[in-house]
């Protein structure tokens, strides 16, 4: 790939200073890759720095026509404007070409759930009490995706550092190596302390260690993203008819039904780790959705 000393210096910033996940970089380099391809294809000799607003929206426009969705269009106009302001800031460039260029209108597509009887037919048929440690990791790992809306890679990082069984807290770092804290609950935190148990009675070579990893593998190992993937969607298919089940549909569900249950907006960001309340807003319309249809049951005009 062209400019890979600028792409590359830029690759390792979102990795060592902005800590970005591993998934989130590739995607970026991904998107990078296809936008150089394109600039080598119909405007040889072309660098990034001086790759105008023109050439930028012809990419765009040649997307749009390969039917690509306008989601995905815009995902690589963020990991553009997020390389020039890069350059920007580094000096290899006076003045972004992104400031003309703006992105597409999508329309609105709600979160996927679980329904909370299902969440909670899941997890009855869990037990952290088993001699199969993949079970165990099933156990733990669903129960702390729903109760706690982690993300997949901020479960698979977590350390043991970062529980306080004390005073039933965890504290996430989430992306751009923002911390939250999130609370555990009494039943959790059980989970959590029989988990660390069994790992030590199973795992003896495992010493306890404030940097190691809280959950593992069946070899010692740390967790890693298809592992925790397949266990989540083979779980989710013998509960839910969802066509989507995977670690995230439980991060909607823990928002969803924090939401549906009167929880405050600010709150639900709070716990999720959002930036802004515009990620956050999305909850709402389920939330709408389940007053509607209460109006509709209960009021006698409705």
């Amino acid at each position: 790939m062209p400019e890979t000393g600028s792409i590359q210096s830029f690759l390792d910033f979102l990795k060592f200073e902005k800590r970005y996940s591993e998934h989130t970089i590739t995607s970026y380099k991904n998107d990078l890759r296809d936008f150089m391809e394109f600039l080598d294809r119909m405007y040889p000799g072309t660098s990034i720095p001086t790759a105008t607003h023109s050439f930028i929206r012809s990419w765009l426009a040649e997307l749009k026509n390969l039917g690509l969705e306008s989601s995905s269009i815009n995902r690589k106009i963020s990991s553009l404007r997020s390389l020039f302001k890069y350059l920007l800031r580094t000096g290899e460039i006076e003045a972004s070409p992104m400031a003309k260029v703006h992105g597409l209108k999508t329309g609105t597509r709600l979160p996927a759930f679980v329904k909370e009887t299902e969440a909670a037919d899941l997890l009855e048929n869990l037990s952290i009490h088993s001699e199969d440690w993949r079970s165990m990791n099933a156990s733990l790992m669903i129960h702390m995706f729903y109760a706690t809306g982690m993300r997949l890679s901020e479960l698979i990082n977590l350390k043991t550092r970062q529980l306080d069984l004390e005073k039933k807290q965890v504290k996430v770092l989430g992306k751009g190596n923002k911390e939250r804290i999130i609370p555990l609950s009494n039943e959790l935190v059980d989970l959590i302390k029989e988990y660390e148990k069994q790992k030590t009675q199973l795992f003896p070579e495992a010493l306890p260690d404030q940097e190691s990893p809280l959950m593992i593998t069946e070899k010692g190992r740390k967790l890693y993203p298809k592992y925790a993937w397949n266990i989540v969607n083979s779980l989710l298919a013998m509960t839910t008819t969802l066509e989507k089940r995977s670690p995230h549909i439980l991060r909607h569900s823990f928002a969803t039904h924090l939401m549906n249950n009167g929880a405050d907006l600010n709150a639900v960001k709070e716990l999720l780790g959002h930036s802004s309340l515009a990620a956050t807003q999305v909850y709402t319309h389920n939330t709408i959705d389940k007053l509607r249809d209460i109006h509709k049951k209960a009021h006698p005009r409705g």
